[in-house]
């Protein structure tokens, strides 16, 4: 399987023997739909979040739960990513978003990287255009248990449990989506931003491993990895396995599912 980070020189060396994916999607509301008509990489297809990478259910299963098989594959099958395409997937925030379509790829068999540094890294023209791709045929598969967890994992104490959201969510000091703010008891604030330089490029492999090694994090923990709704989490699963720390299983109902809970929250560091 195919490294899950590649650099846009890589891309543009392969640009023939793989399909694009832009997965813009903002917290604050903007359309990534939008972002993408006024300027994408060349030959780019966009995918959009909402609709063919997350369930639409109550709140009681979070903002992001993962869709069904047969939806995530109707959505790549329309986009024309076939069962046998590789795909490099971007987005403009360091692909903290993008990793969602990266992981959902990869967890299933599929051959997926993210574009390290994403659309900043790029510094050729961007296209307005749709680019024409047929539809492709793409095999729903089932999502591997092994890869999954849910609140009695991440309440596990014999888990790792690692938060991708920023600190100061982390911490509670602020909350914008969901019910509550705060963290799972027993979790550790590994910020997926902070896996990133000033360029939005991903850390060197040492000086991430030093970062998840803090946080209890090595190749033979058993790590859960959660965020807001299961999104940004993909990320740091994904920076753990180019760090060469494992594969970790991903919580995808994250804080969005927990916070729905009477469970209780823990504030501040846990130290």
């Amino acid at each position: 399987m195919i490294e899950p980070v590649v650099t846009v020189s890589w891309w543009q060396r392969h640009r023939g023997e793989t399909v694009l994916a832009d997965v813009r999607w903002y917290l604050d509301g903007r359309s990534g739909r939008d972002a993408y008509d006024q300027g994408h990489l060349p030959g780019a297809v966009f995918v959009d979040l909402d609709r063919w990478l997350a369930a639409h259910g109550g709140p009681e299963a979070g903002r992001h739960p993962l869709p069904a098989p047969e939806v995530f594959a109707e959505g790549m099958a329309r986009l024309g990513i076939g069962d046998e395409d590789t795909v490099v997937a971007y987005d403009d925030a360091g692909g903290t978003v993008a990793a969602r379509l990266v992981w959902m790829l990869r967890a299933t068999g599929h051959d997926a990287a993210l574009l390290d540094g994403g659309l900043p890294a790029y510094d050729g023209p961007l296209e307005r255009d749709t680019p024409p791709r047929p539809p492709a045929r793409f095999a729903p598969h089932p999502w591997p248990p092994e890869r999954l967890a849910g609140i009695a994992d991440a309440t596990d104490p014999g888990a790792v449990v690692v938060d991708a959201r920023d600190r100061a969510r982390y911490r509670g000091e602020t909350e914008p989506v969901d019910p509550r703010p705060g963290h799972i008891p027993g979790a550790r604030n590994v910020p997926c931003r902070e896996n990133l330089d000033a360029d939005g490029r991903l850390l060197p492999p040492e000086r991430l491993r030093e970062h998840f090694r803090a946080a209890g994090v090595t190749g033979a923990a058993d790590v859960v990895s959660y965020c807001g709704s299961g999104v940004t989490a993909c990320h740091n699963l994904l920076t753990m396995e180019y760090a060469g720390l494992g594969v970790g299983r991903l919580y995808p109902g994250s804080w969005s599912e927990y916070s729905h809970t009477a469970r209780p929250a823990a504030t501040g560091e846990d130290l």
